[in-house]
């Protein structure tokens, strides 16, 4: 498959960027966080398992929403209700696979994509050589639980409790409380601040963020409050990595009991990794992605 950045439309109309970077014949797609996210912090994973000495073709995409694809009339209700579903966001991976000619393939996704990993490998795993969830919890009570102790560990009990109040009033548009959120979020979701993926202004779709998630990533206001796939985990069949940071929003246990409750699955962790952990210890992280994916190709997991 060619290289370089292809639009695709999709059935409904809309229409995505995607963008295939490397060669081989190991294909792997990848799912970017958000929802509302971008896929900017897989450009240059062909390049990391490259280093690894893997030859893989990674083909990105942007969800729906997201900033370089299409922006739905967020405004509209119907076009809203209709969108802003589970059932949605695992259909497109589904038409993307169709639309790039993908198949018996790798799908790794983080944060609300590791949630569409999980999902798609139940609803379409006949599709997959193997899954990798990173950083996704399977029931989002492990996720709020991990929140509130990590809070109370990173902040002062007056900034907790200045934090809670806030959320209790819905009041998160002010300044003291913003700047409590990027404290954390240093800390636990983009510990190396790379650059690189830095823009202007912000490239999340807020809307749809808001919709799923709430106002910041230590507060589930949105849709994901009453994610739990824990009773499906079961129904993921293809070889499975999961791998969470040792330092993240995402607690370490829930990973490990995920992959035991996965019948086919292995768990890994990020020394020093925050919720990002590809980018704040990429050495590591795309070590366990290309042990993985060997070990599925030479019929050794």
């Amino acid at each position: 498959m060619k290289t370089g950045t292809k639009i695709i439309t999709l059935e409904n109309g809309y229409h995505l960027w995607t963008n295939t970077q490397g060669t081989g014949d190991i294909h792997l797609l990848a799912l970017h966080g958000g929802p509302g996210g971008t896929h900017e912090y897989w450009e240059d994973t062909a390049q990391q398992l490259q280093k690894q000495g893997l030859n893989v073709q990674v083909h990105m995409y942007d969800q729906l929403g997201s900033w370089y694809s299409d922006t739905p009339d967020w405004d509209d209700p119907a076009v809203a209700n209709n969108i802003e579903t589970y059932e949605y966001y695992v259909d497109e991976v589904e038409e993307v696979r169709q639309k790039l000619g993908l198949d018996n393939f790798y799908l790794i996704g983080q944060s609300w994509g590791g949630a569409l990993v999980q999902l798609y490998a139940a609803k379409y795993g006949d599709h997959l050589k193997g899954a990798i969830i990173s950083s996704m919890v399977d029931r989002i009570s492990d996720y709020t639980d991990h929140l509130a102790q990590i809070r109370k560990e990173a902040l002062t009990p007056d900034e907790l409790a200045y934090m809670q109040k806030c959320e209790a009033e819905n009041n998160y548009d002010n300044d003291r409380y913003q700047a409590l959120v990027t404290r954390l979020n240093e800390q636990y979701v983009d510990r190396k601040q790379p650059p690189a993926i830095a823009h202007l202004v912000d490239t999340m779709s807020v809307p749809l963020y808001n919709a799923f998630q709430g106002d910041n990533e230590f507060v589930i206001t949105g849709k994901l409050k009453d994610w739990n796939f824990t009773d499906h985990l079961q129904d993921i069949k293809v070889p499975t990595l999961v791998t969470f940071g040792e330092h993240e929003t995402m607690p370490l246990e829930t990973g490990k009991r995920m992959a035991q409750m996965i019948p086919n699955a292995r768990f890994a962790s990020t020394p020093n990794g925050g919720h990002h952990h590809m980018i704040d210890n990429a050495p590591v992280y795309y070590d366990h992605l290309a042990s993985f994916i060997r070990d599925v190709e030479n019929n050794q997991f």
